[in-house]
């Protein structure tokens, strides 16, 4: 509810901006906003869900975000940025008005000894027909421990599952899928799409599509099967990518800087437009790869794995992991296409599509189904 504060402040500044820092002030704020958000809300989720509905729900996350991105993207194209900071104002307002009707997690309450408080919002997210109280029994038996020290990081029930996040995070982030987001608009533009800027929408459709079927069959198929599927599609439409700039690239004989692959418009007309569908089938199975499993089901499982006491600082360390890939990989990205050419570097994402496959084999555990009180036990065992 509090971050309701900093999205709204935000926005104002960025309606009423005179100057470029005014955007930026505003951005930041929205920015720091955003950064809360994407830690808490999917704790806030997984604390309130039944395990048998935990992934549905807890994918509802990257749902929502992608759907709000199409929005942006659909209402970008006709209102001017001033109304479009307008539009984006809503939502926060909306979240702070029904939040206001919201219980606390259970598990936070009963950590808090607040007894009767976890009954009453179980009765709440449960209905009256259910046994609160043996609900409320088994999270008890999980929250009832000192505070975090230092010294349990040692324990590999606190840093094993933080391994497992941190890693998640960084594997989601060097598969390129922001590279590759941002610089969709080029490639439509390359296969001959007049308006650019529907590319986008396309795009977003395609995440919405994809993100919605992982959702509802998520809590069916397991989380570790859909991030199989979802590395083995993006490393086939990465290394389809490498192979579409290798072909332009040959074919560039009087270019002086080959390795730059935005300037693809110097390339021979002929050879561009004849694989241009290359790149457009490319860049549609890597957004439904990504948004089928590697998008939403990390956000899910570092909402599951963590013990109570140790859930605050390890999915602050994930969610910072995240951003500042995101970041790294964005801002770079240029750099790495001049250093190991453009299909280099997309058959270097490929690469690591592969070990996130081998990452999810070897190390990510099955939740399905499990409680939140169960998978803290499985880490304990191991």
């Amino acid at each position: 509810m509090l971050c309701s504060i900093p999205y709204v402040f935000g926005y104002v500044v960025i309606i009423s901006a005179q100057n470029v820092w005014m955007l930026y002030f505003g951005r930041v704020l929205t920015g720091l906003a955003s950064g809360i958000t994407s830690l808490v809300v999917p704790v806030y989720i997984s604390e309130i869900s039944h395990p048998k509905v935990r992934g549905m729900l807890g994918s509802c996350v990257q749902l929502m975000v992608v759907t709000g991105i199409l929005g942006a993207y659909v209402a970008g194209i006709t209102l001017k940025w001033r109304w479009l900071a307008v539009l984006c104002s809503f939502p926060s307002c909306i979240m702070l008005l029904f939040m206001s009707f919201m219980p606390e997690t259970p598990r936070f309450l009963l950590n808090q000894n607040k007894h009767s408080e976890a009954i009453a919002a179980l009765c709440f997210l449960r209905g009256p027909h259910v046994d609160h109280a043996w609900e409320c029994r088994q999270i008890e038996a999980g929250v009832q421990e000192e505070g975090l020290s230092l010294s349990e990081f040692k324990n590999p029930s606190i840093y094993r599952p933080l391994l497992i996040g941190v890693a998640l995070m960084f594997f989601q982030q060097v598969t390129g899928i922001n590279a590759v987001m941002f610089y969709a608009e080029t490639i439509f533009e390359d296969a001959g799409f007049k308006d650019s800027r529907m590319a986008s929408v396309v795009v977003g459709s395609i995440q919405v599509c994809f993100t919605a079927v992982a959702a509802l069959i998520i809590d069916k198929t397991g989380r570790k099967v859909l991030l199989y599927i979802s590395g083995i599609i993006m490393a086939l439409s990465t290394a389809l990518f490498g192979l579409y700039f290798k072909i332009i690239l040959l074919d560039r004989n009087n270019s002086s800087n080959p390795d730059v692959w935005f300037t693809l418009n110097s390339a021979s007309p002929g050879t561009e437009s004849s694989i241009s569908w290359l790149a457009v089938v490319s860049l549609g199975l890597f957004v439904a790869g990504f948004a089928l499993g590697w998008g939403p089901v990390p956000w899910l499982v570092i909402s599951e794995i963590f013990p109570l006491k140790a859930k605050g600082i390890s999915s602050g360390a994930c969610v910072l992991t995240n951003w500042i890939m995101a970041f790294l990989i964005t801002k770079e990205f240029n750099d790495f296409i001049g250093f190991l050419t453009s299909y280099g570097t997309f058959w270097l994402f490929s690469a690591f599509c592969c070990l996130n496959v081998i990452f999810t084999a070897f190390y990510i555990p099955e939740t399905k189904g499990q409680t939140l009180e169960q998978i803290e036990a499985y880490f304990r065992r191991s």
